[in-house]
């Protein structure tokens, strides 16, 4: 039993101890956290889980921070040594760099990792020269061919499983007066959905390592790629290159082509701009066996709080909180995005056609993710769609990756 003495000493310390530490519990009690993220879109969806944790969490403030060129940014600090304390970051070049850089925090072991998708942890394998896994995949995203569906049935179409179905159907609709793809790539990143629906189904294993290794090139791997996505530009519209991705998606919304080769990304816009559009999507196919061909996905946002974060504790916490069922519930729904978890699906009936693919594991990954910072992918893509010089186009992709590489 507590002698009254001993009490009032232990109290007089204790009040001591909070004076002389600048009222430490307090600053203890109310810890702030910078959440780093890449994405804009996803801001408003952000906000709500944020309030929702700080009204769980009252002692944590968590402040969000998504600038434009969000990955040049985060770079500079990094170089200044201004890290912040979690990240939202896909799961591509920037993130196998942070990883080797020893920045991030190692989750492998950790239960947050049951129950995550094969695929997508082999994805995270691939971009890092160090073992282990450094952050949390969260959502995913997917390319996909999206089609106007009134359009599909007048033209009595079903949805292709092989290379020649979809192309037969691209004649089908071009012959019936249709824009068959509505391209719009004026924006040269949209530009790179077709490439890499082909090349994630067709270049080699680990290309990326290959390539470094001088093991792989695109002139020796990506011969069928090109000539694939050249084949699937004569289906396009007369002004596809006067054409940006906005544009596209209100003339496609409201009735302009069959189909459109885009992201998950545009189904919610696609319905603002008309409610009533009829969709649905299905993964491009790209081999003539059926078997072979698979969805192209990829980790768009990955949870991980930073190695030297001063409130590790309080980091974790919130990453808890994000990765419960009701939290990532939410985010898919609002921002229709796929869960990286196994057995949690996204309900939209226009992702329907591609469902499947998430339920049985036929995945792979964006081969633009594994490409080296500073490629101008993009930018190289757009002009061999432009000039049409294959050989000219690969020699320059090989050269381009060989000089930025020599960089770093």
């Amino acid at each position: 039993m507590w002698k009254k003495g001993v009490g009032m000493i232990l109290s007089v310390v204790v009040a001591l101890a909070l004076a002389g530490c600048g009222n430490s519990r307090a600053e203890q009690e109310n810890i702030e956290l910078e959440f780093f993220s890449n994405k804009a879109e996803n801001i408003q969806t952000y906000e709500k889980l944020i309030e929702r944790f700080e009204q769980e969490h009252p002692d944590i403030t968590i402040d969000l921070y998504a600038p434009p060129e969000a990955e040049t940014i985060l770079r500079t600090r990094l170089v200044k040594n201004d890290i912040p304390d979690i990240l939202a970051i896909p799961g591509n070049a920037l993130y196998g760099e942070l990883a080797d850089a020893g920045i991030l925090t190692n989750y492998q072991g950790s239960k947050l990792l049951e129950g995550i998708q094969p695929a997508y942890l082999h994805m995270l394998d691939n971009l890092t020269e160090t073992d282990g896994t450094y952050g949390v995949p969260y959502a995913t995203n997917a390319n996909a061919v999206i089609y106007n569906k009134k359009k599909f049935e007048d033209l009595g179409m079903e949805v292709p499983g092989t290379w020649n179905e979809f192309i037969e159907l691209l004649g089908q609709a071009k012959e019936a007066g249709e824009i068959p793809i509505y391209f719009t790539l004026l924006d040269a990143w949209t530009g790179m959905v077709m490439w890499n629906g082909v090349a994630g189904n067709m270049e080699p294993e680990r290309f990326a390592l290959k390539k470094n290794n001088e093991e792989a090139s695109f002139v020796d791997d990506y011969q069928e790629v090109a000539d694939k996505t050249l084949k699937l530009l004569e289906y396009g519209h007369d002004r596809m290159f006067d054409v940006g991705y906005n544009d596209g998606n209100t003339a496609f919304a409201n009735g302009e082509g069959v189909f459109y080769l885009q992201g998950n990304w545009a189904i919610p816009e696609l319905l603002k701009l008309n409610p009533g559009a009829e969709l649905g999507v299905f993964p491009l196919p790209v081999y003539n066996q059926v078997e072979k061909n698979r969805l192209v996905s990829g980790v768009d946002v990955l949870l991980t709080a930073t190695k030297d974060t001063e409130h590790p504790k309080a980091a974790q916490a919130f990453i808890d909180f994000m990765l419960e069922q009701e939290q990532m519930e939410q985010y898919i729904d609002e921002q229709a995005a796929f869960s990286a978890v196994e057995d949690i699906y996204s309900d939209d009936p226009v992702a329907a056609g591609i469902r499947e693919n998430f339920e049985n594991g036929t995945i792979t990954s964006f081969p633009d993710h594994f490409y080296p910072p500073g490629l101008g992918a993009e930018n190289l893509v757009q002009e061999f769609y432009i000039e049409k010089d294959k050989q000219r186009f690969l020699k320059k992709m090989d050269n381009q990756w060989d000089n930025v590489q020599l960089r770093y």
